[in-house]
């Protein structure tokens, strides 16, 4: 096939041609053993995620159903009525504290 540039036609060289088209097939080789191989080591881990989520759905239609929750108040608790649990800052210092009252 002939391209025509200006006045004149160019015809492709025959080796340059062949020469491109084992190069597109090498990279779709390429690009297809990368692909299998991608699936050959994936499919495992494919079928045990499938194989839990199908034994999560089953263990869940055979629990029974949650109780509702109760409603909560209209009113929110405020964070100076909350009973507050020492921190082990807190609970390290008083330790320390009581220490030295009992040794001096």
């Amino acid at each position: 096939m002939a391209v025509i540039r200006g006045c004149t036609a160019v015809l492709p060289l025959s080796g340059v041609s062949s020469l491109y088209d084992a190069y597109r097939m090498n990279t779709i080789l390429s690009y297809a053993t990368v692909l299998i191989l991608f699936l050959l080591l994936t499919a495992p881990a494919l079928v045990g995620w499938v194989h839990e989520r199908r034994i999560d759905r089953q263990l869940a239609a055979t629990r029974p159903a949650r109780p509702a929750r109760p409603a909560r108040a209209a009113w929110t608790q405020k964070s100076s009525s909350r009973s507050t649990v020492p921190s082990t800052a807190t609970w390290y210092a008083e330790g320390r504290r009581s220490k030295k009252l009992v040794s001096s």
